[in-house]
């Protein structure tokens, strides 16, 4: 089991491929706020909804100094299928070996449908201009969770 970051904590640098394989790096993103969400599996329908909710409100978000960053155990050929049939702006960056998934405590146990099982647990991490955590949302709700961080952020 991974361990949950806490706001103050430096977050874990990473390098992963983008939809189309071009290599992102957090350290890109220095000097802005970053919102790092993790999902579950590109064309689902929970990470669709919260996949669009965050690209509708990127503009808004982008204006308030914040980039966002989507990461997912997908390859990047699926991560191309999902941002082309749903239109998506958001960086999808894939983590098929999970490694960045469990450095921020997004991968691990887990209810589903009352069962304990291993797997993505959707969070999402807002990160400052300096790289330390600044909220770490653990188990949060597709539906409504970006109107919830921007109200949390006081946008």
């Amino acid at each position: 089991m991974s361990e949950r970051l806490q706001p103050g904590d430096t977050a874990p640098a990473f390098t992963l491929p983008d939809a189309d394989g071009k290599q992102v790096s957090l350290a890109d993103h220095q000097g802005r706020k970053v919102i790092v969400y993790f999902y579950p599996a590109a064309l689902t329908p929970g990470c669709t909804k919260q996949a669009c909710d965050f690209t509708d409100n990127l503009d808004f978000l982008a204006g308030h100094g914040y980039d966002v960053i989507g990461i997912s155990p997908d390859k990047p050929e699926k991560l191309a299928k999902f941002r082309e049939k749903e239109d998506l702006k958001v960086t999808l960056l894939g983590d098929p070996d999970k490694q960045v998934l469990e450095s921020y405590g997004a991968f691990g146990e887990k209810k589903l449908y009352g069962k304990t099982v291993t797997g993505v647990i959707r969070s999402t991490v807002v990160i400052d201009e300096d790289g330390k955590v600044e909220r770490a949302l653990y188990n949060v709700k597709a539906t409504g969770h970006v109107a919830k961080i921007i109200k949390d952020l006081g946008l």
